[in-house]
């Protein structure tokens, strides 16, 4: 079992920033990827950044590229997600997931442990 906490959302105004953290508990010697998701009322869920928490490496939506940074502190066992920019559009649930075997998907049915999100608000 992992346990998932994510902490650090808000309300800022369009470009502003926010810091968002996952802290995990549990079984982490078992977590290979950490994502971040998000899902505005009436939209889907969607991916936004993931990293593998052996190597470091990491993926970006393409709306969030260059405005979002994900990154991870192993010793925490946390991961953050830096947000620069924000846009009104950026507003929604956010959600860190685990992701068992590699971060090779966005698909939602893969990641087998979600967090119980936090909300960001991006006001005009």
């Amino acid at each position: 079992q992992v346990q998932l906490v994510e902490s650090g959302g808000g309300s800022v105004q369009a470009g502003g920033s926010l810091r968002l953290s996952c802290a995990a508990s549990g079984y982490t010697y078992s977590i290979n990827c950490m994502a971040w998701f998000r899902q505005a009322p009436g939209k889907e869920r969607e991916g936004v950044a993931r990293i593998t928490t052996g190597g470091g490496s990491t993926d970006y939506a393409d709306s969030v590229k260059g405005r979002f940074t994900i990154s991870k502190d192993n010793a925490k066992n946390t991961v953050y997600l830096e947000m620069d920019s924000l846009k009104p559009e950026d507003t929604g649930m956010y959600y860190c997931a685990e992701h068992p075997f590699a971060c090779w998907s966005w698909s939602l049915g893969e990641y087998k442990y979600w967090g119980q999100g936090t909300q960001v608000t991006v006001s005009p």
